[in-house]
């Protein structure tokens, strides 16, 4: 029996030192030539396989891959050629990519990752109740947990977590940490209410039953609950301090980065005392986010409502793309060809104009390769989901 165990640790220690390397294996986002390269070199760890990756990417690549896109339909197969066509950080899935069944769901998320070593990003908006994206969550959502225990939020959290990991989606912008009492907000249907505490006891909830199933995402920094006014159609104002955001739109934010929130998702919106800009342009309440302690990505609510809002200032998407990523952004959003007749960017053009841009000076290549090295992090750590 003693030998039988001591067989048994032997082969379990050989396991995990497997799994060590095949976790290490480099990027390789296609079978391009470059891909091909940054294969061909033997790394030692999850670090210097990232550093290796980058080192073998072209400037194009880069800068493609602090991208999240989106292009309608549900073949597999079709979004696969998207992915290995402009190798994004991922895609997100909207109404118009969730086919009959989950496990058509499950064959299109796995036909998407088939074209990389590291996986992509492959994200929804999956709150609960008004805004989800698959009809089997018939869990609680944000209005209905409000007054109920903060367990309660956890078991509902737990739950579509597991639904999302087991259709492949493993990044959710689903955690809602906006507050506010006004019924007549565009945001009130989807918040966990209005006391800052008790809302920020039900993030930091969200937040820890989503680890190790998805990513997990706060919205919408710096806070949507003080303005009524819909960001999908205009760039709305907030009037208040940053004092008083601090006694009261802070704190659930604050929560959910203590409680480890991966990413924090920026509103298309302003606060005209803290900063003119919206606040996914604005460097000002980037600091502030990473003087709150937060370590983790930050991503752009989707970039196209700055277009739909009709404020000639946001016209240019290569001028709010480049101003995004100055100011603070890791990944920037595109739901392209989702809802409306002027939601569409052009993705060659962009991602020619962010090549430009870095050849010209305008966005430095060195944030560039930082702003990549923690987004492959995060894709390697969706390996683990």
């Amino acid at each position: 029996m003693k030998h039988l165990l001591a067989l048994l640790v032997i082969i379990a220690v050989v396991a995990g030192i497997i799994l060590v390397i095949v976790r290490s294996k480099p990027y390789a986002p296609s079978t391009t030539a470059t891909s091909t390269a940054a294969t061909s070199t033997p790394v030692a760890t999850q670090q210097s396989a990232i550093d290796d990756a980058i080192a073998h990417m072209t400037l194009r690549q880069k800068v493609a891959g602090l991208l999240i896109l989106h292009t309608p339909g549900t073949s597999g197969a079709a979004l696969r050629q998207y992915v290995e066509k402009y190798q994004p950080a991922g895609l997100i899935l909207m109404e118009d990519n969730i086919p009959a069944t989950r496990a058509e769901l499950a064959g299109e998320t796995a036909a998407i990752q088939a074209s990389t070593i590291i996986p992509y990003f492959i994200a929804t908006d999956e709150e609960g109740c008004t805004v989800k994206r698959l009809a089997s969550d018939t869990f609680l959502c944000a209005p209905e947990l409000k007054d109920a225990p903060v367990a309660s939020t956890s078991a509902a959290f737990v739950a579509r977590s597991a639904l999302l990991k087991s259709v492949g989606i493993n990044l959710n912008f689903g955690i809602v940490a906006d507050i506010t009492a006004d019924p007549d907000s565009f945001i009130y249907p989807r918040v966990f209410g209005s006391d800052p505490q008790a809302v920020g006891a039900r993030i930091a909830a969200a937040v820890d039953a989503s680890t190790g199933a998805t990513l997990s995402t706060l919205k919408h920094f710096p806070g949507h609950g003080e303005t009524p006014a819909n960001s999908h159609l205009e760039v709305p104002v907030a009037t208040i301090t940053q004092a008083e955001w601090a006694q009261k739109d802070k704190i659930p934010f604050q929560a959910g980065i203590d409680a480890g929130a991966d990413l924090v998702m920026f509103g298309q919106l302003s606060y005209s005392s803290v900063d003119q800009n919206p606040a996914t342009l604005s460097s000002t309440w980037h600091q502030i986010l990473s003087d709150m302690g937060f370590r983790g990505l930050s991503i752009t609510d989707d970039m196209i409502m700055l277009q739909q809002s009709g404020d000639a200032a946001y016209q240019d998407p290569m001028k709010n793309a480049i101003a995004s990523l100055n100011a603070g952004s890791d990944l920037l959003l595109y739901v392209n060809d989702h809802g409306s007749t002027i939601s569409g960017v052009d993705i060659d053009a962009l991602i020619d104009g962010l090549v430009a841009a870095v050849e010209s000076g305008q966005l430095p290549e060195s944030s560039v390769d930082q702003k990549l090295e923690k987004i492959l992090t995060y894709r390697e750590k969706v390996a683990q989901f």
